[in-house]
């Protein structure tokens, strides 16, 4: 036993304040109370036994999806210690759990680094848990306490002994809380995997036991022996390699241990994620500000040196030496800053240097080493370059002079009257014939139209400037109003006269309407993601049948509410009509007022970014050039298709 899992006892738990604020305010805590906030609650158990990896005490993490969707964590760490808290006079256990920022991480002797001081703490996760059971294996005992709505039910029980160590938690989220409260297996799976390879060595496993569970009891393991390596080929896995093998920095300096891994492709899309102590920060922060400007730095200075910019007849900036990059920072603060309490933007100034420096040196040393691949990168940045220059004037050219003035928008767009944009919204309807219904449909005061012909280009296989070169997409970044482009960044977007706060992209029911949404959702998430992160993208929901009786009308969006429908009415014997719709076109105005535009009766899904990563991951396999991952996403999730009998 180490000498610091030695001192590991309650004088290291220290309270900072209640917990009584956390069920009056839980979006506070945890962001929401949907879906969101109700698997942030598996996060933050999980992150506990992770700093506990972290410290080289735990290597086994289990996750169960119990019937009526509980949650059971298993680890084999220390165990929270249970012994008599000093200064509460009770023990440590019920301290952590029913404490907030009550904890052994704000005592630097018991962890180096972690990521879950920085978070609600399992103690809220107690709070909105309609009960929680805690075991604990320490000591060569075994020890119990439960929970209702985060107040113990008992004191802390000695139930045997054992020569096991670890922790056990078990919770049930609150009903009367959450507005959601049933698990998606696939978003937990996808957070076990990004912890595995972001800490190499650590098996991570997943079981759902409920009843109506695809994987019914079926274990998925996640393990990664090559961490960060492991880590970006399977994000690359669907496009062009152009390096053979990813470059792999590892590095400490002044107490901030890096790890990056980086690879090249053929892509035009920059995908580079940060964490800081396993924390996503997908805002960025200093450690991402000094990968950036050493990444930029070092090319520059060897392609110089090698005189590979000699016949370049302009500039190159950040942005050409990230074109086509994948790369993975992750960094392991002892005292990190964050900036709110979402934790997605790293503070901490020290950093930025550090990082840059181990950059530097250990990517001049790849650069030197490997002369063949080194030459492909700068040929590459050099493609960006030339291609950027060739996208300036392109870009230029859909720039509006005066969002205000009719003159400059689109000739299709049919424009609303209201001048808000919080009130006002465009619909980007497929085809001239649906746009038609969709205007003469429409409510005119806040409602705008803007037809698109046909599918618009895919910008996942495309270069800048042909994305600025297309018509529709000029249209669509005419239309909103939005300016885009900087000197510093080539893609940078300028929503401060933003015309829409709602954009909904309104295609036909079946599987070619869903194909353009998913170009036109491509499109946002490469070149406007502001739009889709300020929660400005929305996709409407046109019925697939209209069931007829009479003058009746009713409408259904699936097979199984025409079935229920055709037989509620007393089917084709009592003269029950069903027509299926092949096209928004076949509507007339005042059947797709009623039934996709109108807001007192439509359902539209707001598009959001769960995961970064795996959106990009699945975009990349979707849209690129790599068939057989996009058979076999397509032949796993076909029951969710509309098709055409």
């Amino acid at each position: 036993m180490s000498e610091i899992e030695e001192k590991y006892s309650a004088e290291n738990i220290q309270v900072l304040e209640g917990l009584e604020a956390v069920r009056k305010r839980p979006a506070m805590y945890i962001g929401d109370i949907s879906s969101r906030g109700l698997h942030h609650l598996v996060y933050e158990v999980v992150d506990n036994s992770i700093d506990e990896a972290l410290g080289g005490y735990c290597h086994n993490i289990d996750v169960e999806i119990l019937e009526g969707n509980s949650i059971r964590v298993t680890d084999d760490g220390r165990g929270i210690p249970t012994d008599m808290h000093p200064k509460e006079k009770r023990s440590a256990l019920e301290v952590v759990m029913t404490i907030l920022h009550a904890g052994g991480k704000f005592d630097k002797g018991s962890y180096k680094v972690s990521g879950g001081l920085h978070g609600v703490g399992v103690s809220c996760v107690n709070a909105l848990s309609k009960h929680t059971e805690v075991k604990v294996y320490r000591n060569g005992k075994i020890f119990q306490q439960e929970y209702a709505c985060g107040k113990p039910l008992y004191s802390v029980r000695e139930l045997g002994e054992t020569d096991k160590r670890g922790t056990i938690v078990t919770f049930t989220p609150d009903d009367t809380i959450f507005t959601e409260t049933i698990y998606d297996a696939s978003i937990l799976a996808t957070r076990l995997r990004e912890l595995a390879y972001l800490n190499k060595g650590i098996r991570l496993t997943l079981c759902d036991h409920r009843s109506d569970a695809d994987n019914k009891d079926k274990v998925i393991e996640f393990y990664s022996q090559n961490g960060l390596i492991d880590f970006i080929k399977y994000l690359d896995e669907n496009r062009e390699r152009l390096i053979p093998e990813p470059v792999y920095i590892e590095g400490e300096k002044n107490g901030i241990i890096l790890e990056i891994a980086l690879q090249y492709n053929t892509s035009f899309s920059e995908n580079v994620h940060s964490y800081v102590n396993n924390i996503n920060t997908v805002e960025g922060g200093t450690h991402l500000t000094g990968f950036r400007r050493a990444l930029t730095k070092t090319l520059k200075n060897y392609a110089d040196q090698m005189k590979m910019l000699s016949n370049l007849k302009f500039d190159i900036n950040g942005d050409d030496f990230r074109e086509g990059l994948t790369a993975i920072v992750s960094a392991k603060v002892a005292e990190p800053q964050f900036e709110g309490q979402t934790k997605t933007k790293l503070g901490n100034s020290e950093v930025a240097g550090a990082v840059d420096q181990i950059v530097s040196e250990h990517l001049g040393y790849y650069l030197e080493e490997h002369p063949k691949e080194a030459k492909l990168i700068v040929d590459k940045v050099i493609l960006a370059a030339t291609a950027r220059h060739a996208a300036r004037k392109a870009r230029e050219l859909v720039q509006r002079k005066n969002v205000l003035s009719s003159s400059g928008l689109p000739g299709k767009l049919a424009d609303c009257s209201a001048k808000d944009p919080a009130e006002c919204e465009l619909f980007l309807v497929e085809g001239d014939s649906a746009g038609g219904s969709a205007k003469m449909g429409r409510d005119r005061m806040y409602q705008a139209i803007l037809p698109l012909r046909g599918k618009i280009l895919n910008v996942e296989k495309a270069m800048q400037h042909r994305v600025f070169e297309s018509e529709e997409i000029k249209n669509i970044y005419t239309a909103l109003g939005v300016t885009i482009g900087t000197e510093e960044d080539s893609k940078a977007l300028n929503l401060s006269k933003l015309r829409y706060h709602k954009v909904i992209i309104m295609t036909d029911a079946d599987v070619d309407g869903s194909h353009i949404d998913t170009l036109i959702l491509t499109f946002f998430f490469r070149y406007m993601k502001e739009m889709i992160e300020n929660g400005y993208i929305y996709i409407a929901t046109p019925p697939l049948y209209m069931v007829k009786k009479g003058q009746t009308e009713h409408y259904a969006w699936n097979e199984e509410g025409r079935d229920q429908l055709t037989a509620e009415l007393g089917g084709e014997e009592k003269n029950v009509k069903v027509q299926r719709y092949k096209g928004l076109g076949e509507m007339n105005p005042e059947q797709l007022w009623a039934t996709t535009m109108d807001p007192a009766t439509r359902t539209l899904r707001q598009v959001s970014i769960e995961n970064a990563l795996e959106a990009d991951r699945i975009f990349s396999m979707l849209m690129g050039d790599d068939v057989p991952p996009r058979r076999e996403f397509i032949e796993q999730n076909a029951k969710y298709a509309n098709i055409d009998a």
